[in-house]
C-alpha cells in the first residue's frame, strides 16, 4: 500500500522543484474510507448502508465524522444515541489524537482500499483510547503538539510571539482543509532562527505497531557538521534492528539518504512532528 510513485516524486523534488509543490502534494493526500456500523449495535431492520468518505491524511477523525454519526445514529437504540462515537479497525480501537494518515500507515500492509472502519457507540474502551468530547478537545491536543514541536525546533520562540488570531488561523486552516490559510501561518514555524541553517532539534515520533510511540532528542546535524540522514537517525534509535526495518511516512518510503532536516520541513504533519512508522521487512 506504500505509494512508490510518490516516493520517487518527493526524492526528485528534494532538489529540482518548488518546495511549495511538495507541501501541497502532501496536503492533498486523501484516503477512501468505508464506515460500517458494528453489527451488535444495529437496532431493528433494515441494517444501514455503509458510509463512504474521502478523508484528508493530515486531519483527525473527529473532524470528519459528523456525517458518519448522523448517518448511523438513527439505527441504534434511543438510549445510546447520545453516546460518544468511536472507531475500530480489525478489532483495534483507533486513537483519534493520531492523524488519520498515521493510523492508516500503522496498519500496513493489512489494509486494502477502501479502508473499512467500524463505527461504534457502545462499550467505549476507556483503557485503550482517550475520550473526545468535542472539537475543542482536538484543537487543544493539536495546539499542544504544535507548541511542543516549536520548543524542540526554536525553544518555543516562534509560537510564543504569535497572536491568538494566528493560532486560530492555523487551527481553522487544518479544520477546514485550507492549504493557503494554514501555510500562511505555518511557514513561520518552518523558518530557521536568525543565523541558523537547521532546527535546534527535530520533532519526530517513531511508531512500532500499536505500542506507545518513541520520542527522543534528535539533532539535524552530525558531529562533523554535515546534515544527518534518515539512515543515521534510524541506526541511532534502532541499532540492532536497523537492517531489517522499513520506514513509512505520509504513505511513502523516503530514501534513507534524505536529510532529516528536509523531511522535517516538508513531510511533517500539521502538528509540526514527523510521524515515522517502523515496519519490519519480515
Amino acid at each position: 500500500m506504500v505509494d512508490r510513485s510518490l516516493d520517487q516524486y518527493y526524492q526528485y523534488n528534494m532538489s529540482m522543484a518548488n518546495d511549495r509543490e511538495v507541501l501541497r502534494g502532501i496536503w492533498e493526500g486523501k484516503l477512501p474510507v468505508c464506515f460500517q456500523l458494528g453489527e451488535s449495535e444495529i437496532s431493528g431492520v433494515p441494517a444501514p448502508e455503509p458510509y463512504y468518505l474521502m478523508v484528508p491524511r493530515l486531519s483527525y477523525f473527529p473532524l470528519v465524522t459528523d456525517r458518519v454519526r448522523k448517518h448511523f445514529v438513527k439505527y441504534i437504540d434511543l438510549a445510546k444515541q447520545d453516546l460518544e462515537l468511536w472507531l475500530e479497525f480489525n478489532g483495534v480501537p483507533l486513537k483519534w489524537h493520531y492523524p488519520i494518515g498515521v493510523l492508516f500507515d500503522l496498519f500496513l500492509p493489512d489494509i486494502s482500499l477502501p479502508w473499512v472502519i467500524t463505527a461504534r457507540f457502545d462499550k467505549f474502551p476507556d483503557n485503550e483510547i482517550l475520550h473526545c468530547p468535542s472539537r475543542e478537545a482536538v484543537e487543544s491536543h493539536f495546539m499542544s503538539s504544535v507548541k511542543e514541536a516549536d520548543a524542540l525546533k526554536h525553544r518555543g520562540q516562534v509560537i510564543s510571539v504569535m497572536q491568538k488570531k494566528d493560532h486560530n488561523q492555523l487551527w481553522l486552516g487544518l479544520q477546514n482543509d485550507k492549504f493557503d490559510q494554514f501555510w500562511a501561518i505555518n511557514k513561520k514555524l518552518m523558518e530557521m532562527a536568525s543565523g541558523e541553517s537547521e532546527f535546534k532539534h527535530i520533532p519526530i515520533r517513531f511508531y512500532c505497531g500499536n505500542n506507545a510511540f518513541i520520542q527522543k532528542l534528535i539533532r539535524p546535524i552530525n558531529d562533523d557538521g554535515k546534515r544527518k540522514t534518515l539512515r543515521a537517525v534510524i541506526e541511532d534509535i534502532f541499532p540492532t534492528e536497523y537492517s531489517n526495518l522499513r520506514i513509512v511516512t505520509q504513505g511513502i518510503e523516503p530514501s534513507e539518504e534524505t536529510p532529516i532536516q528536509w523531511m522535517s520541513e516538508h513531510l511533517s504533519y500539521p502538528d509540526n512532528f514527523l510521524h515515522l512508522i517502523v515496519l519490519s521487512n519480515f
